[in-house]
């Protein structure tokens, strides 16, 4: 038996495929396809927007049109991407969605793999729930991928059902806003549910199902999260999986309406900027320039706890109890390349202070 899991935001949906795969269908029944974008943040891959099969060495066709991503995988530099690496630590197949030739080119990606795999099922999963905006929202941000995914599976003629992870987790869309399109919650996440990807949450910088793993731990209170600080509550509903209907999703998003006839990524960002009033590709390009012209600083262990205890002063005076390590490292005003140096050092230095994967704010003292 062979389960297709789509997941419809890049890298951090596809670890939080596997949570669902686990919570859902369990270990050992079958094995789970998840076809996703090679997506990362300008933490992992320094080239802005999605990756497409030219820049790896090492995919395999699984069709004419879908490519398999294996351990052996590797991007070519400079880009970078965290799907091999989970390759090889999970046990699922991953595909790359390639945007390349717009919503037609996925939705034919997506009919090939449907027609080779034959799966048993086919679940559509966001972490967050953006893929279930209009628009025109003040705080959505990154709508380009999920409407994508949305446009093209509204055009396959397969049984998919949408499910919401940790709705409002993603920041995009506050939680009271989705209440109204929310279907039944499927399954709630539990500890248990994250054990299989608890190896991956050490290293991979999703903010999203970095908080969702925290909250199926039982971990809760406010998360600063992005560069921008946003605090996103943790509470009972955030390891909730809701099943949405997939019509209704999609007549709600006016870009993946919009994008549905498209053949190339520059018209999806044309009518992103139309649409929304941006692309978020737009927005990476802009801070990848940014970044480049920001001297290395040097992770000086003395330099950097007391510039963490100012941080954490000011963060309890916002009423916030945790963070994660991709705020940490652009609070601190270090390089993306140091994130891994910096969680290693409070780990080590605070360890009471690890909320896997957060970071929990201390105490004021």
């Amino acid at each position: 038996m062979t389960r297709l899991i789509v997941a419809a935001g890049g890298g951090g949906d596809a670890v939080a495929a596997a949570m669902l795969d686990a919570a859902l269908y369990g270990d050992g029944n079958g094995r789970a396809v998840v076809l996703t974008y090679a997506w990362d943040r300008l933490l992992i891959d320094p080239v802005p927007g999605p990756r497409d099969p030219e820049n790896f060495t090492g995919l395999t066709p699984l069709t004419p049109a879908v490519w398999k991503v294996p351990a052996e995988a590797r991007p070519i530099a400079p880009a970078g991407s965290t799907l091999p690496r989970l390759a090889a630590e999970l046990p699922h197949t991953f595909a790359l969605i390639d945007p390349g030739h717009g919503a037609e080119g996925v939705t034919r990606q997506l009919e090939e793999l449907i027609s080779h795999l034959e799966p048993t099922s086919i679940d559509l999963l966001d972490v967050g729930g953006d893929l279930l905006a209009r628009g025109d929202e003040p705080t959505l941000k990154s709508p380009l991928a999920d409407a994508l995914t949305l446009a093209a599976c509204g055009q396959v003629n397969a049984s998919m059902r949408l499910l919401i992870a940790g709705p409002g987790l993603d920041g995009e869309l506050p939680l009271d806003d989705l209440r109204g399109v929310l279907g039944p919650v499927v399954h709630t996440l539990t500890a248990k549910d994250v054990e299989p990807v608890g190896s991956v949450l050490e290293w991979h910088p999703s903010e999203a199902t970095g908080m969702l793993a925290a909250t199926a731990r039982g971990v809760r209170g406010t998360c600063e999260v992005r560069d921008a600080g946003l605090p996103i509550p943790l509470t009972d509903e955030g390891p909730g999986i809701h099943e949405v209907d997939l019509d209704e999703a999609l007549s709600r998003n006016q870009l993946a309406r919009a994008i549905m006839t498209t053949s190339t990524l520059d018209e999806v960002e044309a009518l992103s900027r139309e649409v929304c009033g941006f692309s978020e590709i737009d927005y990476e390009r802009n801070k990848a320039l940014w970044l480049k012209e920001q001297p290395a600083a040097k992770l000086d262990a003395e330099a950097v706890l007391p510039r963490l205890d100012q941080f954490e002063t000011e963060a309890r005076s916002r009423g916030i109890t945790h963070t994660t390590f991709r705020r940490l490292t652009e609070a601190l005003s270090l390089n993306g390349t140091q994130r891994e140096a910096l969680r290693q050092l409070l780990i080590n230095s605070r360890p009471e202070q690890y909320t896997a994967p957060l970071w929990r704010i201390a105490a004021e003292a």
